[in-house]
């Protein structure tokens, strides 16, 4: 069987990807691909999702030039979740997020509210010209 048609894809031709830091084990964004994303992820080792905002696939880091480098492709028990193991180039410490921070969770819930918890390593101004 094609390793492809492993996936339990969505009704929407997606499937939901974790971005995992090689080495500090940092989940630093969750994302969706198609199978083209998810093919052309495993030809290149570089991260590529699908964009649900611009309808299109987005080759990550390609305005920002914060790539993740792909070092493996990991499919959850149910064949519904993959988990990249990544490096995060572009920026030390790496930036994988669009607000300028090393991960999109960086929010905790405090009492009552999200409070922002990582810095901003460069201000996304800088970074999306």
């Amino acid at each position: 069987m094609d390793w492809l048609e492993q996936i339990k894809w969505g009704d929407d031709g997606l499937v939901p990807v974790i971005a995992q830091e090689l080495g500090s084990n940092d989940v630093l964004m969750l994302a969706h691909m198609n199978r083209e994303a998810l093919q052309r992820t495993a030809e290149l080792g570089r991260a590529v999702y699908w964009s649900r905002s611009r309808q299109r696939l987005w080759f990550k880091g390609e305005e920002s030039g914060h790539v993740q480098q792909v070092h493996e492709i990991r499919l959850d028990c149910d064949h519904d979740v993959l988990l990249l193991k990544v490096t995060q180039l572009g920026h030390q410490p790496g930036i994988a997020c669009h607000t300028g921070r090393h991960s999109c969770f960086f929010q905790r819930y405090e009492h009552g509210r999200w409070q922002p918890v990582e810095p901003v390593l460069k201000d996304p101004a800088e970074i999306y010209k």
